[in-house]
């Protein structure tokens, strides 16, 4: 918790979306003599970070014979708690970790703030770290990330971001851990004393959300709105977009698996292929991005269904993969179902007939050249999806360029 001044200063800015007024923040506390500019941690940020701390591999400094009225912030730089295992019972504030640990690398935390549902500020983190697992696989540089979001949707959150007192506990408990705090807040006044907190206490921020508000408006010539998605003022997000996803994920639960072909028409999106070649995860995906999918397995010496030729063949995605890694999937899908050697060593996982599958499946593709054939080896459902629906999208708007577009 920041001094009484920071936050009587903070509850004052005037609530002007076009042109928000920074507001005014004393100085970091430099003295542990003056105990009412001294940061006080929230209970419930200290038991989280606790809890981190444990299953992250740092080393929690137990219990000291020392009273609480003697450590302050400033004899160390490790967060204080109030430790209710004390065998003496006087619940003494302890430092809560110290970035020791023998052979474990101190984990770095990286704290996601969002007025929304955290969405876009989770996935942007997401695809960053991406660029990282060459240090984070081996625990070079192990990162613990944690989302603070403003609404009811997540089962951990206890703080709601639309108060700026509650925001500047975040950014005090990061200045604590030394953590880096990534945010995308819409309402402008409460982005910058976002901003301006991380400039006082020395925290690394980024904001995620301006700089791309800002580009459009001026693009647009238009000023934001400063509202998230979810505020109380905004239209009601169950609109069309909503209801249209929810009937594409009925659609495609329905056909799974070549259920109902006769309904196949109906699908914006068919995908085929052999078992096992992630028909069912890709269509759940594409379903929740609105579109209506069906899929199709193709089984050697099974007559596949009429229908499935009759569809429009631009709408159909052949999907294939490499034997070996196909028949290592089995193999692994064989042991989640409990089955026995003698039932693995059947048709379904051998190399033989695996190859052969695959053959087949491939004669069918070749019969059918306007169907795009996919290989999904190694690659993530994300990954598979947006060839998918780069594909649809030029065939569907004739693009010269490829590309995946939406009217808003």
């Amino acid at each position: 918790m920041i001094s009484s001044s920071t936050s009587s200063s903070l509850s004052n800015i005037p609530p002007t979306p076009s042109q928000p007024t920074a507001p005014t923040f004393s100085d970091p506390p430099s003295s542990p003599e003056s105990p009412s500019r001294r940061i006080k941690s929230s209970p419930q940020l200290n038991r989280w970070s606790r809890a981190r701390a444990v299953r992250s591999g740092r080393k929690l400094i137990r219990p000291v014979e020392r009273s609480a009225d003697v450590m302050t912030a400033a004899d160390s730089p490790a967060i204080l708690v109030s430790d209710t295992n004390n065998s003496n019972g006087s619940g003494n504030e302890l430092p809560l970790f110290s970035d020791g640990g023998e052979g474990l690398a101190a984990a770095k935390s990286i704290y996601m703030v969002s007025d929304g549902t955290g969405w876009t500020v989770e996935h942007s983190v997401t695809a960053a770290l991406g660029q990282f697992e060459h240090c984070l696989v081996d625990r070079v540089c192990p990162i613990n990330t944690h989302l603070f979001s403003g609404t009811v949707m997540f089962l951990f959150i206890f703080l709601k971001i639309d108060d700026v007192d509650r925001l500047m506990e975040v950014v005090a408990q990061a200045a604590k851990e030394g953590a880096m705090l990534v945010y995308t807040l819409a309402d402008p006044s409460i982005a910058e004393s976002a901003r301006q907190a991380c400039l006082l206490w020395g925290v690394t921020s980024l904001d995620v959300l301006s700089p791309i508000t800002e580009a459009v408006a001026s693009h647009l010539g238009v000023s934001p709105s400063g509202l998230s998605r979810w505020a109380p003022g905004r239209n009601s997000s169950l609109g069309e977009d909503y209801f249209r996803r929810i009937e594409a994920i009925e659609f495609t639960m329905k056909q799974d698996d070549g259920a109902f072909p006769r309904n196949l028409h109906q699908a914006d999106i068919v995908l085929t292929g052999v078992s096992r070649t992630g028909k069912t995860p890709l269509s759940i995906y594409l379903a929740q991005k609105g579109y209506k999918v069906a899929n199709v397995p193709i089984v050697m010496n099974v007559d596949l269904p009429k229908m499935l030729f009759e569809v429009d063949p631009e709408k159909v995605f052949a999907l294939t993969i490499n034997p070996v890694a196909l028949r290592s999937i089995r193999r692994a899908r064989a042991k989640t179902l409990g089955l026995g050697d003698s039932v693995m060593k059947c048709n379904y996982s051998e190399m033989d007939y695996v190859k052969q599958e695959l053959e087949f499946a491939s004669k069918i593709f070749q019969q059918n050249p306007i169907w795009p054939v996919i290989e999904v080896t190694a690659k993530a459902i994300e990954e598979t999806a947006a060839i998918v629906l780069r594909l649809y999208h030029d065939r569907k708007n004739r693009c010269l360029m490829p590309r995946i577009s939406k009217r808003y």
